[in-house]
Order: C-alpha cells, then structure tokens, then sequence
C-alpha cells in the first residue's frame, strides 16, 4: 500500500462551508451521545420507567452506532457519499423530532435505534469528506474543524442538555437538533460533491460480514454498557453476549482476510502510523469520555449541583481544546508529529491527576483548572494523530479509515463511560455554586 492514489494537491474552493456543515452534522451527532445523560431522570419519571428500562435510552444508541460504524466507508462507496451523507443526516433529523414527541418508553427507544445508526454512518462520512475538501498542505487545519465538533458534542452534551432540561422540558434535547440538521443538510446538499475517483465497490454485498460484525459490535456493546448492573461474569446473560461478541469478531476479522470484496479493508492496519493512531485515538478517548460523563454526575449526586451547573463544569475544556485545536493545525507540518502528541498527552495526564484530587470540599475553581488542562490535552493530541494517521492512506480507503477512527472513539467511549448513571437527588440545590470554596 502506498499514497499513490491520495488525490491532488488541491482542496475545494468552497472548503469552509464544507467544514461548517460537516461539523454541524458531527456536533448534532456527538451531542446525542450525551446530552440524555442529565436528563434520565426527568425521562424516567414521564414514563414511570424503571432504572434498568431507563438506560437503554442511552445504550440502544451505542449499540445502533457500534454496529454501523465499521462498515460506513463501504457504505458510502456503494451509494455515493454525498447522498448516505445527506440520507443520514435527513433520517437523524427526523428521529431527533420522532424522540421528543414519543408518546412511550418503547418508541423513544426505538427512535434512539435510528439516531444512532443514521449517525454511526453520518460521522466516519464527515471525517472523510471534510477531509477531501482541504488539500494535503492542509490537512491539519481539516483535522482541526472537525475535532472541534467531535469535542464540543460530549462538553456541551451535559451543558445544553441540563439547560433545556432545568428551563423547558427534556424532549428539547432532541428537538434542538432540528434546526441545526436543516442548517447542515441544505449547506451539505449545495456544496457537498462526491471525489471523482470514488468508484462504487464491484461484486456482490458481503452480507455475511455485515451479520458478524452486527453480531459482534452490538453484544460487546451491551456486554460493556450492561455489564455493571448485572454484576459482569455472576450473570448467565452477561457470559453469552461476551461469548457472542468475541465470535462475531472473530468471525468478522476471518471474512475480512478471505472474502473477494469485504465491507472492511482492515490491511490499512499494517500501516504502523495508522494503528498507532487508533491505539492513542482509543486511549484518548476513554480518558475524555469517562471525565466527561462521571465528573457532571459527581457533582450532581454528591454536591447537588442542578444540571445546567454540571455542563458549567465541562464548558473550559471545551474552549481550552478549541484553543488547543487552533493551535495544533497551524502547528501540524512544521513542528514534530511525537512533539505535539507527546505534548498533548502530557497536559492529560495533569489534567487526570488534578482531577484525582477533586472531593466533597474541592471548589469549582480547582475542577475549571483541571478540566483546562484535560481540554488543551484532547486538543493537541487529536489533531496530529488524526493528521498523521491517513498521510499514506490511498484516497479510495478514506471512507474505511474513518469509520475505523470513528469507531476506535467510541469503543473508548462505551468502555469509559458507566453502564448507567447513578440516582441524585429529584430536587437538586436552586443555589449556584460560586467559585469560592464549597
């Protein structure tokens, strides 16, 4: 394999407007995998649901992702990625209005289904597209735009989630999706156009791939989410979905060496750059999703925080990893991949440690500067490993290599992130916290 096939030296001449409405999709997408987390209660209580009911709010979604996401480059090959991005993005849009009017439980549910698979294939489509529209001079400033919606999506998830959960009510945690999909969805349906080199796959569908790859994402999925409420290996359920997975995967991996036309082409693993990359996208990841899913519901739980004042908590990483970001893609090309990457690390690993010191008495001064330093972290070591990662990727793998990153983040993600957030208080403190010591 080698980078003969990468296209030409030059990007589209609309390139920003396609990195706004990229981003926007990958926002709107990112956001749904934790905007809910705050809102869980409030979702409980309309439905009178129970806790194990309840969660599958959140898992369902992971699980539709999970699936989807491996196979979203082939997928986009096969129809176009102009028309599975626009489809996607239209199907996510309308699942957001269908996951606000839901009249029960089970429909909410089942709403969630189709959010996440429409967004599990919507998100790796992004990357590659936003991508192809800068040319490889550029590349840094691409990785840039699209970290900054793949970021703010789980920072703002908590924030925006707890606003409109505290001031209106939760059904506009989905419906705010809806005018920020037509946004993205007329400025993806104007400017969007497909490579002139993308070639639609020959031969027949692998479907056998596409079942073993379901089979064993979605119960590793569910292994991983459910695991803690059914106490992991005590469980007889719990044994059979870890059993299923490792066989699916398995399975899955066989096909993709020996078929004639798999969904995945996993030789762009012997790239040493691009699985590096994944392994530290993975690594990354679960650092960034764990902090921002526990750390609102300790502060929520413990110091009956309202959910608005947990997604406070979140908002300076955010502006730190945009800093980072902007930082990062001028940097990209003329500083040292390792340099940045080792950098970036280094301010996570301060950013994890200071956190590990945060208690009942710390004050939310401490926590800002701790999440600070986590966000400058995330910012500088995505950009360049995301860069870095596809430098030598042919263009017609492009898909596949982001479906792979996409997937990699969000296996960090499920793998950080609890099966189910833990009770606080129905009626938390009006008073907000001030900076000043708790």
């Amino acid at each position: 394999m080698n980078g003969a096939g990468n296209p030409p030296d030059r990007g589209s001449p609309f390139k920003w407007i396609i990195a706004l409405s990229l981003m926007l999709g990958t926002f709107m997408e990112v956001l749904d995998t934790s905007v809910a987390n705050v809102a869980l209660s409030n979702i409980q209580g309309s439905f009178a649901a129970g806790t194990d009911e309840i969660t599958w709010v959140i898992t369902s979604y992971l699980v539709a992702n999970a699936i989807i996401l491996p196979i979203a480059g082939w997928l986009g090959n096969y129809f176009g990625r102009k028309r599975l991005y626009l489809t996607c993005l239209g199907i996510f849009t309308l699942a957001s209005f269908g996951s606000g009017m839901a009249p029960s439980l089970t429909f909410l549910i089942l709403m969630r289904i189709v959010q996440g698979l429409a967004g599990g294939a919507m998100v790796p489509l992004s990357q590659a597209i936003t991508f192809e529209a800068f040319p490889a001079s550029e590349q840094g400033y691409a990785a840039a735009i699209y970290g900054v919606g793949a970021i703010c999506g789980p920072i703002l998830g908590p924030l925006l989630g707890g606003w409109l959960t505290d001031n209106w009510s939760w059904p506009w945690i989905f419906f705010i999706n809806i005018p920020v999909g037509l946004v993205a969805f007329a400025l993806a349906l104007v400017f969007v156009k497909n490579p002139a080199y993308l070639r639609k796959p020959e031969g027949r569908v692998d479907y056998w791939s596409f079942l073993f790859i379901a089979v064993g994402l979605g119960c590793l999925e569910v292994f991983l989410s459910r695991g803690t409420r059914l106490d992991w290996f005590a469980s007889n359920a719990i044994k059979v979905f870890l059993g299923l997975a490792v066989l699916g995967i398995a399975l899955f991996i066989w096909r993709s060496l020996t078929a004639r036309n798999p969904l995945v082409d996993i030789r762009i693993f012997k790239l040493p750059e691009f699985a590096g990359g994944m392994a530290l996208i993975f690594m990354a990841s679960v650092g960034m999703y764990g902090t921002f899913v526990c750390l609102p519901l300790f502060v929520q739980s413990l110091l009956d925080f309202t959910p608005t004042w947990a997604g406070i908590i979140l908002a300076p990483s955010g502006m730190a990893s945009m800093i980072a970001m902007a930082l990062a893609g001028y940097l990209v090309g003329k500083v040292h991949v390792r340099i940045l990457v080792g950098a970036g690390f280094a301010c996570l690993c301060c950013g994890v440690f200071l956190l590990t010191r945060v208690d009942l008495a710390t004050d939310v001064s401490f926590m800002a500067i701790a999440m600070c330093a986590f966000g400058f972290g995330m910012g500088l070591v995505l950009v360049p490993i995301a860069s870095e990662s596809i430098r030598r990727i042919p263009a017609e793998l492009v898909g596949t290599s982001s479906a792979c990153s996409t997937s990699c983040a969000t296996r960090g993600a499920v793998w950080a992130s609890p099966s189910a957030p833990p009770s606080w208080p129905s009626a938390p403190s009006s008073t907000m916290p001030g900076w000043g010591s708790r």
